[in-house]
């Protein structure tokens, strides 16, 4: 590529659209953060909303940046950014600050940032450099995996710190860039049914003792540790005959029996790694999912109160800092993780909705941006991104409502965090530069 092709701004023109939905998003977040930090006689106790103008204001300087650097420069530097990501991760989890039971954050004093939340960006931009490199041979299984490969050692290094949710983000953003690039269905299908049955098997053993409160033989076998390892070496042998099936015959059913069992040996093996990394309170959150007042007081307590204000706020809402439940803090991480529940009682069903609008505006320009990409490279960034707010939104409004098990995902904009508000406008600003080097229509 030529210094004169990378310079080519040939379409300048701005994405006004992206630009004002991510403004109002995040006054909107600024509000909602004031407001969850406000007692219901009008103190204002947290300084929350002033942080985060701060890094509003910074974000937009990183999300211009961004809009004038030509996007494909990115590819170059995606390795580079990546291992730095990777040092900074390990770096965490030796000298990280610990909140919350979690060692998510580095840096010094009150100033410190969550290099799990860059991860996805740099994970994004690797991803997209090898799928553009590999072009159509994606489709090929061997290719497949090694693009699954760049994964595996964000995700590690972040399950460890623990951070369930930012595990969980690489998923969705590995599916929305490889179907973008061309991969099977079928191989897609296989990573997502192998995630799903790992978190079932995961949680199962709980699920019997706490909400069934009886024996049920299938699940029992979950935690018996020498049944778990006779199920999976007859799962084994039963894989490795059916692979000479397929080698010797070429016939569809032993294709079709090795994938199969495949996805249940990792599932099965992968959930018992799994449980010796998650934490009681993590295995409670998808239980309570399923019934809150099994622990009303307890983890239960903060779906239970989200439900309950995201309920009364009705069509309109009470007003504008006239919520109760956030007034009298009865929601738990309400200027982070429950920002939405807020942002319900107070506007009501109406603002609510306003709020999904303006995702889904974000989102259909992004899908614009990617079937307009200049090549491909520009197009897989933009699907990764599109599905990493996606995500973030569906999780995060889906927690509030009670649809969906609490995991700690922020809302991108307008959630109270500099990390999760800096790494929304870099990726808003990588949006921006690759439309405004799209293919002229």
């Amino acid at each position: 590529m030529s210094m004169g092709d990378i310079r080519d701004t040939s379409f300048p023109r701005f994405d006004v659209t992206t630009f004002i939905a991510t403004l109002l998003l995040t006054v909107i977040g600024i509000m909602f953060i004031y407001s969850s930090g406000t007692t219901t006689s009008g103190v204002v106790f947290s300084n929350e909303y002033i942080r985060q103008i701060v890094w509003f204001a910074t974000g937009l300087l990183l999300m211009f940046g961004m809009y004038f650097l030509d996007y494909r420069r990115l590819s170059d530097i995606a390795p580079y950014l990546f291992v730095a990501i990777l040092i900074l991760l390990a770096l965490t989890l030796r000298f990280g600050r610990v909140v919350n039971g979690a060692r998510r954050w580095i840096g010094i004093g009150n100033l410190g940032f969550q290099p799990s939340e860059f991860a996805k960006i740099a994970v994004i931009l690797l991803l997209a450099r090898y799928l553009d490199r590999s072009r159509g041979a994606i489709t090929r299984l061997h290719r497949f995996i090694i693009a699954f490969s760049i994964l595996v050692l964000p995700i590690l290094l972040v399950v460890v710190q623990p951070d369930l949710g930012t595990t969980m983000v690489f998923l969705p953003i590995f599916f929305f860039m490889t179907y973008a690039a061309g991969a099977r269905l079928r191989h897609i299908f296989f990573v997502l049914a192998t995630g799903l049955l790992l978190v079932m098997f995961s949680v199962l053993p709980a699920y019997e003792s706490l909400i069934l409160r009886r024996s049920v033989p299938i699940i029992s076998v979950l935690r018996d540790t020498t049944l778990v390892s006779i199920v999976l070496a007859g799962t084994g042998g039963a894989l490795l005959l059916s692979v000479v099936g397929w080698f010797v015959t070429k016939r569809k059913p032993f294709f079709w029996t090795v994938f199969v069992l495949s996805i249940f040996l990792l599932a099965l093996g992968g959930s018992y790694v799994l449980q010796n990394f998650l934490r009681e309170y993590q295995i409670m959150r998808f239980i309570v999912f399923i019934d809150p007042e099994i622990d009303p007081r307890g983890t239960g307590w903060n779906t239970i109160q989200s439900i309950t204000a995201v309920g009364s706020g009705g069509l309109t809402g009470k007003g504008f800092l006239r919520g109760t439940q956030g007034q009298y803090r009865y929601l738990p991480q309400q200027s982070t993780d429950f920002i939405f529940s807020v942002l319900s009682e107070e506007w009501g069903f109406i603002g609510s909705v306003v709020v999904i609008l303006l995702f889904t505006m974000l989102l259909a320009r992004g899908f614009s941006i990617v079937l307009h990409a200049r090549d491909a490279f520009g197009a897989y960034v933009a699907s990764g991104i599109v599905g990493m707010f996606f995500f973030h939104a569906a999780v995060n409004i889906g927690m509030a409502i009670g649809v969906m098990p609490i995991t700690g995902l922020p809302l991108f904009f307008v959630s109270f965090g500099g990390s999760s508000l800096w790494t929304g406008f870099i990726a808003i600003g990588i949006l921006m530069s690759i439309h405004r080097r799209r293919v002229h229509l």
